[in-house]
Protein backbone atom coordinates (compact mmCIF):
# COMPACT_ATOMS: atom_id res chain seq x y z
CA UNK A 1 0.00 0.00 0.00
CA UNK A 2 0.83 3.26 -0.65
CA UNK A 3 1.26 6.16 2.06
CA UNK A 4 -2.22 7.65 2.47
CA UNK A 5 -3.56 3.98 2.47
CA UNK A 6 -1.42 3.19 5.68
CA UNK A 7 -2.09 6.24 7.22
CA UNK A 8 -5.81 5.35 7.05
CA UNK A 9 -5.30 2.65 9.45
CA UNK A 10 -3.74 5.16 12.03
CA UNK A 11 -5.55 8.15 11.13
CA UNK A 12 -6.92 8.75 14.65
CA UNK A 13 -4.01 8.35 16.40
CA UNK A 14 -2.06 11.18 18.27
CA UNK A 15 1.47 9.92 17.95
CA UNK A 16 3.26 11.43 15.07
CA UNK A 17 6.55 9.04 15.33
CA UNK A 18 4.01 5.72 15.21
CA UNK A 19 2.54 7.21 11.85
CA UNK A 20 6.04 8.15 10.32
CA UNK A 21 6.62 4.36 11.34
CA UNK A 22 3.84 3.46 9.61
CA UNK A 23 5.36 4.97 5.90
CA UNK A 24 9.16 5.07 6.98
CA UNK A 25 9.97 2.04 5.08
CA UNK A 26 8.67 3.73 1.88
CA UNK A 27 10.12 7.03 2.61
CA UNK A 28 13.40 5.13 2.80
CA UNK A 29 13.37 3.60 -0.60
CA UNK A 30 12.12 6.88 -1.89
CA UNK A 31 15.19 8.39 -0.26
CA UNK A 32 17.37 5.72 -1.54
CA UNK A 33 16.64 2.65 -3.21
CA UNK A 34 19.69 1.00 -1.60
CA UNK A 35 19.29 1.47 1.98
CA UNK A 36 18.02 -1.75 3.41
CA UNK A 37 17.45 -1.25 7.75
CA UNK A 38 15.54 -4.08 9.50
CA UNK A 39 14.09 -1.80 12.82
CA UNK A 40 11.94 -4.99 13.23
CA UNK A 41 15.13 -7.49 14.31
CA UNK A 42 16.36 -4.90 16.96
CA UNK A 43 15.26 -3.60 20.59
CA UNK A 44 14.66 0.48 21.01
CA UNK A 45 14.22 2.23 24.13
CA UNK A 46 10.62 3.48 25.60
CA UNK A 47 9.29 6.23 23.92
CA UNK A 48 9.34 8.36 20.41
CA UNK A 49 11.91 5.29 18.88
CA UNK A 50 9.83 2.86 20.43
CA UNK A 51 6.80 4.47 18.87
CA UNK A 52 8.61 4.24 15.22
CA UNK A 53 9.50 0.82 15.35
CA UNK A 54 6.22 -0.20 16.08
CA UNK A 55 4.51 1.62 13.50
CA UNK A 56 7.47 0.24 11.17
CA UNK A 57 5.95 -3.48 12.30
CA UNK A 58 2.52 -2.26 11.41
CA UNK A 59 3.84 -1.19 7.85
CA UNK A 60 5.23 -5.14 7.56
CA UNK A 61 1.71 -6.54 8.66
CA UNK A 62 -0.41 -4.06 6.43
CA UNK A 63 1.39 -4.93 3.19
CA UNK A 64 1.68 -8.96 4.05
CA UNK A 65 -2.33 -8.92 4.61
CA UNK A 66 -2.99 -6.45 1.49
CA UNK A 67 -0.49 -8.41 -0.92
CA UNK A 68 -2.13 -11.87 -0.37
CA UNK A 69 -5.54 -10.32 -0.22
CA UNK A 70 -8.02 -11.33 -3.33
CA UNK A 71 -8.85 -7.84 -3.50
CA UNK A 72 -4.79 -7.21 -4.91
CA UNK A 73 -4.61 -10.34 -6.77
CA UNK A 74 -7.87 -9.89 -8.58
CA UNK A 75 -7.78 -6.15 -9.27
CA UNK A 76 -3.49 -6.04 -9.77
CA UNK A 77 -4.11 -8.92 -12.39
CA UNK A 78 -7.44 -6.87 -13.80
CA UNK A 79 -5.73 -3.46 -13.98
CA UNK A 80 -2.66 -5.25 -15.97
CA UNK A 81 -4.78 -6.52 -18.49
CA UNK A 82 -6.30 -2.97 -19.05
CA UNK A 83 -2.49 -1.06 -19.37
CA UNK A 84 -1.38 -3.54 -21.27
CA UNK A 85 -2.46 -1.99 -24.72
CA UNK A 86 -1.46 1.49 -23.35
CA UNK A 87 2.24 0.17 -23.02
CA UNK A 88 3.68 -0.46 -26.26
CA UNK A 89 7.02 0.38 -26.98
CA UNK A 90 7.22 0.54 -22.95
CA UNK A 91 9.93 -1.03 -21.04
CA UNK A 92 8.02 -1.28 -17.96
CA UNK A 93 6.56 -5.05 -16.62
CA UNK A 94 2.84 -5.23 -16.81
CA UNK A 95 2.92 -6.33 -13.12
CA UNK A 96 4.88 -4.03 -11.48
CA UNK A 97 2.49 -1.38 -13.61
CA UNK A 98 -0.92 -3.08 -12.02
CA UNK A 99 0.89 -3.36 -8.75
CA UNK A 100 1.49 0.39 -8.05
CA UNK A 101 -1.25 1.80 -10.30
CA UNK A 102 -3.89 -0.11 -8.05
CA UNK A 103 -1.77 1.17 -4.63
CA UNK A 104 -1.80 4.87 -6.23
CA UNK A 105 -5.53 4.49 -7.09
CA UNK A 106 -6.63 3.07 -3.55
CA UNK A 107 -4.81 7.05 -2.14
CA UNK A 108 -6.65 8.52 -4.74
CA UNK A 109 -9.87 7.26 -3.48
CA UNK A 110 -9.57 7.68 0.22
CA UNK A 111 -8.66 11.69 -0.67
CA UNK A 112 -11.52 12.47 -3.14
CA UNK A 113 -13.81 10.81 -0.65
CA UNK A 114 -12.84 12.44 2.94
CA UNK A 115 -11.76 9.33 4.19
CA UNK A 116 -8.30 10.43 4.93
CA UNK A 117 -6.80 14.21 4.64
CA UNK A 118 -3.50 14.76 3.63
CA UNK A 119 -3.27 17.81 5.62
CA UNK A 120 -3.60 15.73 8.98
CA UNK A 121 -0.97 13.12 7.58
CA UNK A 122 1.85 16.14 6.73
CA UNK A 123 0.78 17.45 10.17
CA UNK A 124 2.07 14.46 12.35
CA UNK A 125 5.44 14.18 9.59
CA UNK A 126 6.10 18.22 10.80
CA UNK A 127 5.33 16.87 14.65
CA UNK A 128 8.43 15.00 14.09
CA UNK A 129 11.70 15.88 15.19
CA UNK A 130 15.39 15.21 13.58
CA UNK A 131 16.79 14.80 16.69
CA UNK A 132 14.67 11.39 17.10
CA UNK A 133 14.91 10.33 13.67
CA UNK A 134 18.05 10.46 13.62
CA UNK A 135 19.09 8.59 16.54
CA UNK A 136 16.30 5.54 15.50
CA UNK A 137 18.33 5.62 12.28
CA UNK A 138 21.55 5.62 13.44
CA UNK A 139 20.53 2.78 15.81
CA UNK A 140 18.94 0.56 12.90
CA UNK A 141 22.28 0.72 11.68
CA UNK A 142 22.08 3.50 8.90
CA UNK A 143 25.55 5.01 8.81
CA UNK A 144 24.19 8.50 6.68
CA UNK A 145 21.09 9.36 8.81
CA UNK A 146 21.50 13.03 6.83
CA UNK A 147 20.74 11.58 3.41
CA UNK A 148 17.47 10.77 4.65
CA UNK A 149 16.54 13.63 6.64
CA UNK A 150 17.46 15.91 3.36
CA UNK A 151 14.93 13.82 1.39
CA UNK A 152 11.99 13.95 4.17
CA UNK A 153 12.62 17.97 4.64
CA UNK A 154 11.90 18.14 0.95
CA UNK A 155 9.19 15.35 1.00
CA UNK A 156 7.41 17.23 3.59
CA UNK A 157 7.55 21.06 2.10
CA UNK A 158 6.67 19.60 -1.96
CA UNK A 159 3.62 17.55 0.09
CA UNK A 160 2.83 16.05 -3.27
CA UNK A 161 0.31 13.62 -2.18
CA UNK A 162 -2.44 16.43 -2.51
CA UNK A 163 -1.98 16.09 -5.54
CA UNK A 164 -3.15 12.26 -5.75
CA UNK A 165 -6.83 13.90 -5.23
CA UNK A 166 -6.35 14.42 -9.30
CA UNK A 167 -6.61 11.44 -11.22
CA UNK A 168 -4.02 12.51 -14.15
CA UNK A 169 -2.00 12.99 -11.41
CA UNK A 170 -2.07 9.69 -10.35
CA UNK A 171 -0.30 8.82 -14.25
CA UNK A 172 2.51 11.30 -13.41
CA UNK A 173 3.34 9.98 -9.85
CA UNK A 174 3.47 6.45 -11.97
CA UNK A 175 6.04 7.57 -14.04
CA UNK A 176 7.97 8.70 -11.33
CA UNK A 177 7.95 5.73 -9.73
CA UNK A 178 9.28 3.62 -12.68
CA UNK A 179 12.05 6.06 -13.59
CA UNK A 180 13.80 4.43 -10.24
CA UNK A 181 14.40 1.33 -12.46
CA UNK A 182 13.63 2.70 -16.22
CA UNK A 183 15.58 6.12 -17.37
CA UNK A 184 12.39 6.67 -19.77
CA UNK A 185 9.75 4.15 -19.04
CA UNK A 186 6.76 5.71 -21.09
CA UNK A 187 5.97 8.48 -24.42
CA UNK A 188 3.75 10.89 -24.26
CA UNK A 189 1.36 8.27 -26.74
CA UNK A 190 1.76 5.61 -23.61
CA UNK A 191 0.97 8.46 -20.76
CA UNK A 192 -2.22 9.76 -22.84
CA UNK A 193 -3.60 6.22 -22.86
CA UNK A 194 -2.18 5.06 -19.61
CA UNK A 195 -4.26 8.12 -18.29
CA UNK A 196 -7.21 7.07 -19.79
CA UNK A 197 -7.39 3.44 -18.38
CA UNK A 198 -6.53 4.39 -14.80
CA UNK A 199 -9.33 6.97 -15.01
CA UNK A 200 -11.94 4.17 -16.20
CA UNK A 201 -10.69 1.61 -13.58
CA UNK A 202 -10.88 4.53 -10.92
CA UNK A 203 -14.78 4.20 -11.43
CA UNK A 204 -14.63 0.33 -11.42
CA UNK A 205 -13.19 0.71 -8.64
CA UNK A 206 -15.00 3.67 -6.35
CA UNK A 207 -18.26 2.23 -5.17
CA UNK A 208 -16.41 -1.11 -3.88
CA UNK A 209 -12.91 -0.72 -2.57
CA UNK A 210 -13.62 0.09 1.26
CA UNK A 211 -13.79 -3.48 2.00
CA UNK A 212 -10.51 -3.69 1.49
CA UNK A 213 -9.70 -1.87 4.46
CA UNK A 214 -12.36 -3.17 6.87
CA UNK A 215 -11.17 -6.58 5.93
CA UNK A 216 -6.87 -5.68 6.77
CA UNK A 217 -8.83 -3.73 10.03
CA UNK A 218 -9.93 -6.78 11.34
CA UNK A 219 -6.99 -8.73 10.99
CA UNK A 220 -3.86 -6.43 12.38
CA UNK A 221 -2.23 -7.15 15.89
CA UNK A 222 -0.16 -4.04 15.99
Amino acid sequence: MNFLSHFYFDRYTTDCYHVLGTVLPDLLKNADKNIILHPEKLEYPDGPEQAIQQGWLKHLEVDRHFHNSDFFKTNSHQLKLKLLPTMVGSPVKPFFLGHIALELLLDNLLLTTGMVKAHDFYTHLNGCSHEVIYSFLGRSGMLNPDVFLRFFENFKRNEYLHTYAETEKVTYALKRICMRIWSNPFSEENETAISVAISNYRHQLEDNFTPIFDDIEALLEY
